[in-house]
């Protein structure tokens, strides 16, 4: 799995222009499932970007988790992660997990996450969609299993 996470003001995912998930400042998580991934993966993931510290404490320091902050976070599911480039001028997707697998996996990195985190929110799982945040700072990091 690969997780590109930022640390957000707020975010909000839509579908067919409503709404389906929404946060205050917190985590946003971008979450590619690649083929050879399992739920250990998963599990990994979950402990790691709930306890990432990447919010500032009263120094100035990343030195806080988002649930010290009392944060929320967002996971919306994107495949594209796993586009490699290295020849030619369009990805190619060979590594991202089939769909059924992809969903599982993605579904159960929620499950583990909402076990750690107070309020998690996702995006609808190979919809278009359509994502809003505020990146606070700005902060982003990849996370691999």
């Amino acid at each position: 799995m690969i997780i590109v996470a930022q640390r957000v003001l707020s975010s909000s995912v839509a579908v067919d222009g409503q709404t389906v998930g929404s946060i205050g400042k917190g985590l946003m998580l971008l979450v590619g499932v690649h083929k050879d991934d399992a739920e250990d993966a998963a599990d990994l993931l979950a402990v790691k970007c709930a306890d990432l510290r990447i919010f500032s404490d009263s120094g100035g320091k990343m030195n806080l988790s988002v649930n010290d902050i009392g944060g929320e976070a967002l996971v919306v599911s994107q495949f594209t992660l796993l586009g490699n480039c290295s020849k030619g001028r369009r990805p190619s997707f060979v590594d991202a997990a089939p769909s059924q697998k992809g969903r599982e996996l993605y579904e159960y990195f929620v499950k583990k996450l909402r076990e750690k985190i107070r309020k998690v929110e996702t995006g609808i799982f190979g919809a278009d969609m359509k994502v809003q945040l505020v990146n606070d700072g700005p902060v982003t990091v990849i996370i691999n299993s």
